[in-house]
């Protein structure tokens, strides 16, 4: 009987977390897509705008980190806002083999717009969460994104050399 129980336990808590990661896949698509989001950039191009927009100058390889991406991706994410005159690309004053980011003074204007845009959307899902639960909801999303990338760093749920 216990060892039912368990199971059932362990089936009903599989089902509720395909029910979350199946939901927070859908709702975020928009922030995954290589499609523009808001002002003709993806939510991954905003990021990096985002990211040299705060340092002034950012380390092309401090941006891979901070985006969490591979090489591969991050240049593919720089490119059309490198094209654009976004953002400029200059040789590293601290290190020769190393590439720095700065926003451009357009760069500067899009990352205003879509921060705005930014703004609105967030505040309208803001105005879909119960006021006295908001800080709750936002810290209980905070510690699910921990586990989730502590967990995602531990092992993969498939054994590499599977028997």
């Amino acid at each position: 009987m216990h060892n039912t129980t368990n199971m059932e336990n362990d089936e009903k808590r599989f089902t509720e977390m395909m029910d979350v990661f199946t939901g927070l896949a859908q709702a975020t698509r928009c922030c995954r897509q290589d499609a523009a989001f808001c002002g003709g950039v993806t939510f991954h191009q905003y990021m990096a705008l985002d990211a040299v927009s705060r340092g002034g100058r950012l380390r092309l390889s401090d941006l891979r980190g901070e985006l969490a991406v591979e090489k591969s991706t991050a240049t593919r994410l720089l490119k059309p806002l490198l094209d654009g005159k976004l953002l400029k690309k200059e040789p590293s004053a601290a290190d020769f083999r190393a590439f720095d980011l700065t926003l451009t003074p357009k760069g500067a204007r899009k990352h205003r717009e879509v921060k705005a845009c930014l703004r609105k959307f967030f505040g309208r899902i803001a105005g879909h969460l119960p006021e006295t639960e908001r800080d709750a909801v936002l810290q209980a999303v905070r510690t699910f994104i921990g586990a989730i990338r502590t967990s995602a760093g531990i092992c993969s749920c498939c054994p590499e050399n599977p028997e």
